[in-house]
């Protein structure tokens, strides 16, 4: 299994140098060369399997001979050991054919977890191996960075800084961020919204030179392993409702694009998905985009569902390149004008886009009303993301089950599902001191040179 750049101009990589590059040295993502595919028998097979038994099913024969059968086995054993629920991802039931996939389970009570936990395992074992160092630094608009930094504190061989737009995340995701003690970890506050955490980000691995000196490496879902590892519940939860023998359909709140990516990852393994669904919050560029076939920049407004507030959706390019037959040299002009404020898609490409993906919008209002509904009429209590999801899914309902992700816990959002429910979400016990706790943050211009020059001073 080799990797390659989806604007064609960076060297093939195995899955191991892919995971631990992050972005290719042309600026685009890594994707796998071929999408391995499961037969119905095999599908069929995971019906009564743990979680982890199939997610070594589904990502197998992506990693090649970066680690053994073995080692990969207790990997992901230890990856979701610490998961506050024996099924991982179970499914809750909303309606006759709705079902919530709930995937805040984790550490940090979002779906990152399951991504971020087995990376964090992944990097530990390739790092002990070859006995490198690195530097991880993330973006993130608020589940990523606590999710990244809860898989990496305390590890010898890394050090991580989480870039996260000051004010713009909620109190609970910030603290998530800022309380870790251990020594490695860095949560810095940048002056700017997540598209200009994200961009500088980028401009980092982009300045090769500095990504030289720091050794760069990146965990953002730019990363393909994020991809890789959430392709597992789209297959535990598909099978659990009847696959491959019968068809299931996915919503997912999604503003960087990768969640929706992982299902349309699993669809190609062959998993019988008959919907996609994209939801986003007011900042709908996504659904604009599958609704026009133009991918235009607008500004980027605070919402109470803050994970989504983004306009530069990154793993848009890795559905971009296959919509163009994996025409590299057309990605990479798509994402020249997108500097520019956007880009128009072709024709063909804009088809194949709106055959493998629908989208829906939620308003702040729709938002809000969806947590109360849920309350009150099926005893859901929604985080503002979820709610998102749900909405959306609404208008897609049919005979096909549809399961909604349910991407965070209530109690990470506890002031917008107060506001809307009446009911305060608890935190767990183990994070029943989270209030308490000191933090530690350094506050950034949103500036390239101030931010490496924290991290040149930070790991010197």
């Amino acid at each position: 299994m080799q990797y390659i750049s989806t604007r064609g101009q960076a060297p093939a990589l195995t899955f191991e140098q892919a995971m631990l590059t992050g972005l290719a040295r042309d600026g685009g993502l890594y994707v796998p060369d071929t999408v391995p595919t499961l037969t119905p028998a095999q599908i069929a097979a995971m019906a009564g399997k743990s979680y982890e038994e199939v997610a070594f099913d589904v990502m197998r024969p992506f990693i090649g001979d970066t680690f053994d059968g073995a080692t990969f086995k207790t990997l992901i054993a230890n990856a979701y050991a610490g998961f506050g629920h024996a099924a991982r991802a179970p499914l809750v039931q909303l309606d006759s054919n709705h079902y919530l996939l709930e995937l805040f389970h984790g550490p940090t009570l979002a779906f990152k977890d399951f991504a971020m936990q087995l990376i964090g395992q992944m990097f530990q074992a390739a790092l002990s191996r070859s006995g490198d160092r690195v530097t991880i630094v993330g973006a993130t608009s608020g589940d990523t960075g606590s999710a990244a930094i809860e898989a990496f504190r305390g590890l010898a061989a890394v050090d991580v800084f989480i870039l996260y737009p000051h004010g713009r995340v909620s109190e609970v995701q910030r603290r998530q961020m800022t309380t870790p003690t251990e020594d490695n970890v860095h949560a810095l506050a940048v002056d700017g919204d997540f598209d200009d955490c994200q961009a500088m980000v980028k401009n980092m691995f982009n300045d090769f030179a500095f990504r030289e000196a720091v050794k760069l490496a990146g965990v953002n879902s730019i990363n393909w392993g994020r991809v890789l590892a959430q392709v597992v519940y789209y297959f535990t939860a598909a099978v659990s409702l009847g696959a491959p023998h019968r068809q299931v359909s996915f919503t997912v709140p999604t503003g960087n694009f990768g969640d929706i990516f992982a299902g349309y990852i699993a669809k190609r393994m062959g998993l019988p998905i008959a919907d996609l669904v994209v939801a986003t919050n007011r900042n709908d560029i996504l659904h604009r985009t599958l609704q026009t076939g133009a991918y235009t920049k607008e500004g980027v407004a605070p919402t109470i569902s803050p994970s989504m507030d983004i306009q530069v959706s990154s793993n848009f390019e890795r559905a971009l390149f296959d919509a163009y037959g994996r025409d590299g040299a057309a990605v990479a002009g798509q994402m020249d004008d997108l500097k520019s404020g956007g880009f128009q898609i072709s024709q063909g490409a804009y088809q194949m886009l709106k055959d493998t993906f629908k989208s829906g919008r939620a308003s702040e209002d729709e938002t809000h009303q969806a947590i109360k509904t849920y309350r009150q009429n099926h005893g859901e209590l929604l985080c503002p993301h979820t709610a998102v999801g749900v909405h959306v899914a609404e208008a897609h309902l049919g005979p096909t089950p549809m399961v909604t992700l349910a991407t965070a816990h209530p109690a990470k959002f506890p002031d917008a599902v107060k506001a809307a429910s009446g009911v305060t979400a608890p935190l767990p016990p183990r994070m029943a001191d989270l209030y308490d706790r000191p933090e530690r943050v350094t506050r950034v211009a949103g500036e390239l040179a101030a931010i490496q020059a924290v991290i040149r001073e930070r790991i010197s």
